[in-house]
């Protein structure tokens, strides 16, 4: 039995990586799919695909830091499709570089796509959920919003605002008939690893460099989605973001103090750092 059938699934950052794969994955199990992105082009992709699967899917274009456009998006999916039964915040973008080399700009992007495009999503549906009594919240954070990660430190920063919210969260939605899922994956491999804006590291050693397994996003959507349907409150994805995190738990000193110099270094030696920008 298709464990989603006949619901409606808002995902944003839909036209690509794992927001693409849960759009695939939501219809295949006979949701009702809405997918939201920015870029208009892969978000059409995206919809025409999956209704030749034979799904069911239409693609609004959305830049999530817009409070009003998120708000008015809801309203229209309200009128065409009814109630939004899942709302898959994840959209994000993504920095890898120290901190001292980033400008007030790289902060502000960050903060405005990764956090506030959370909460306009949470804002725009949560209380909708809440006065009809049900409803599914689920927030796409990282790995590295469950451990430090130097060399990403304000993207780090946004995924445990994210784990943080989701948290939290669940525990006030369950009072009101509202579930609340972070999920958290460690190394995925999706075209993040070509937008991903780096300072003073490689690009091509990036992408040449496999220092961890890749899980396709596809396998990521059906993980996430099988702890979603089982109502976990955390899931981590992968094997990486598993063992990172029990070991940050276990021993969160000796992760902060001494694992995370170690992967510092590790990034500045494969990936080569080049010399700090003077500003």
């Amino acid at each position: 039995m298709a464990r989603f059938q006949g619901k409606v699934a808002l995902v944003t950052g839909g036209a690509s990586g794992i927001g693409r794969a849960l759009g695939f994955s939501l219809a295949a199990q006979g949701a009702r799919v809405v997918l939201v992105d920015i870029r208009r082009e892969g978000l059409e992709a995206a919809c025409d695909e999956i209704t030749a699967q034979g799904g069911q899917a239409r693609g609004v274009a959305l830049d999530v830091t817009d409070r009003v456009a998120f708000q008015a998006v809801v309203e229209d999916i309200l009128t065409t499709e009814g109630p939004i039964d899942y709302l898959f915040n994840n959209a994000g973008v993504c920095l890898f570089g120290e901190a001292h080399e980033m400008t007030a700009e790289q902060w502000d992007r960050l903060i405005a796509v990764n956090i506030r495009g959370v909460v306009h999503g949470v804002e725009a549906v949560y209380p909708r959920m809440v006065a009809r009594g049900s409803g599914h919240i689920v927030n796409i954070a990282s790995a590295v919003g469950l451990v430090p990660f130097p060399s990403g430190v304000a993207y780090s920063m946004t995924k445990h605002a994210v784990v943080g919210l989701s948290e939290s969260l669940r525990g006030e939605g369950v009072l009101h008939g509202v579930r609340v899922t972070v999920a958290c994956p460690g190394v995925i491999d999706t075209d993040l690893k070509n937008t991903v804006e780096l300072l003073g590291l490689d690009r091509k050693k990036l992408l040449r460099k496999r220092l961890l397994p890749l899980t396709t996003a596809e396998q990521c959507a059906r993980v996430i989605l099988r702890g979603v349907w089982w109502n976990r409150s955390v899931v981590t994805v992968n094997a990486d973001a598993r063992m990172g995190w029990w070991l940050y738990r276990l021993l969160p000193g000796f992760f902060a103090s001494w694992v995370g110099p170690l992967l510092l270094r590790m990034v500045r030696r494969s990936l080569g750092k080049a010399a700090p920008s003077v500003r």
